[in-house]
């Protein structure tokens, strides 16, 4: 399975044709989207496929998943340790023998990785946690591995480069982890391919 994770920037960023054009070239199987607006949810309209958004609490933006295929079950929502400001979720995506995590993580350092634990232990045995970390080092997520590409992903103030977009796995085997071009967002978008270890030994 071919996986983006992408946050859009909100009202500023990446728009409904850029999300579009973005499906059309690299031709996911999900994309992940982070920041999505009301101005997304056309998508399925533009592009074909299956699309859910749930904004944050009491924001206008939020957690959005586009799938090629339909979607086993409709995503399930999970709360998150709060932070001061802002409300989090996780988009939790079941596909029957694994899920992914869609995220957008709190800026506290130590908030963060509370979130990361609260969201491995929703996960079944083999699952994927894509999205914006906000996190900085280490995840310190015991019995995930983080294979996400190793270049950064945004700039802090337009300076500082930081690789906080971050997949991590667990029972998955990851391969081609890549940093796709930024767009109109202020992030990019990365990209990776999760499979199953009985997949590939029955490909070999």
């Amino acid at each position: 399975m071919k996986i983006i994770s992408w946050n859009l920037l909100r009202l500023k960023g990446a728009s409904l044709a850029d999300v579009a054009a973005l499906i059309r070239r690299e031709r996911p199987d999900v994309l992940l989207m982070q920041e999505a607006t009301a101005a997304i949810d056309p998508l399925p309209g533009e592009i074909g496929g299956y699309y859910a958004r749930t904004p944050l609490p009491e924001r206008i933006h939020g957690l959005a998943v586009w799938s090629r295929a339909p979607l086993p079950q409709p995503p399930r929502l999970l709360s998150l340790p709060a932070g001061s400001i802002v409300k989090r979720i996780s988009q939790i995506i079941d596909f029957g023998d694994f899920a992914l995590a869609n995220v957008h993580l709190s800026h506290g350092q130590v908030l963060n990785r509370r979130q990361l634990r609260r969201i491995a232990a929703a996960l079944p045995p083999a699952a994927a946690v894509l999205g914006d970390f906000n996190l900085i080092g280490p995840a310190w997520l015991p019995g995930f591995r983080d294979v996400g590409p190793r270049q950064p992903t945004h700039r802090a103030g337009d300076v500082l480069p930081l690789r906080i977009d971050r997949c991590l796995v667990r029972g998955l085997i990851a391969t081609a982890p890549a940093v796709l071009g930024r767009g109109a967002s202020d992030h990019h978008p990365i990209v990776i391919h999760l499979h199953r270890a009985s997949a590939l030994a029955a490909a070999a």
